[in-house]
């Protein structure tokens, strides 16, 4: 009975110690191709996620919007003069922008007008392409994606990550 209780008490200390491993377990390295498909579903994600928002946005304010290939949408609230602004043309803008839940971010009353060259790249790439679509004096609504405006990372200052912009802007001058 002894040598039972003995044997008993080993084997239970045997097996306490060879379930105890303190060692980390070591995880197979993920694949490019891993990588890659968790990648693409988180960014499926952040774009069905983002494509509600306008949607519930474009439907709270009763908005008609044209939407491009990109994502950008916009809709013209007054029509300005018959004259198409062109890549390569200076513009100025009047503006409001806004987060998609309302919060104000800058104005033109607040921050000065923008001006910039329609195609030089030097404002968000929704911006700039909006451009393409308005003529001199419209009054128009933009909704641009975070993938048009500042991305992942925002602008360092007001603008956060993945925002998702609401413009509302006149065009003042087109030289």
């Amino acid at each position: 009975m002894r040598n039972l209780c003995k044997y008993l008490i080993l084997m239970l200390l045997l097996a306490l110690f060879s379930c105890d491993n303190n060692e980390p377990k070591q995880q197979s390295p993920i694949t490019k191709s891993e990588m890659k498909n968790s990648m693409e579903k988180a960014n499926r994600y952040l774009l069905n996620e983002e494509e509600e928002d306008i949607e519930n946005y474009v439907k709270r304010h009763g908005l008609t919007m044209t939407s491009t290939g990109t994502g950008l949408r916009y809709q013209i609230l007054k029509q300005g003069s018959e004259i198409k602004i062109e890549k390569g043309e200076q513009v100025t803008l009047e503006y409001e922008l806004h987060s998609i839940a309302g919060d104000l971010i800058y104005s033109s009353e607040n921050d000065g007008v923008k001006s910039f060259v329609v195609g030089e790249g030097t404002v968000e790439s929704g911006l700039d392409e909006a451009m393409t679509y308005l003529h001199r004096g419209d009054v128009a609504k933009l909704i641009i994606p975070f993938h048009l405006a500042y991305g992942l990372h925002g602008d360092d200052d007001k603008i956060p990550e993945y925002a998702t912009l609401v413009y509302t802007i006149k065009i003042i001058d087109n030289q």
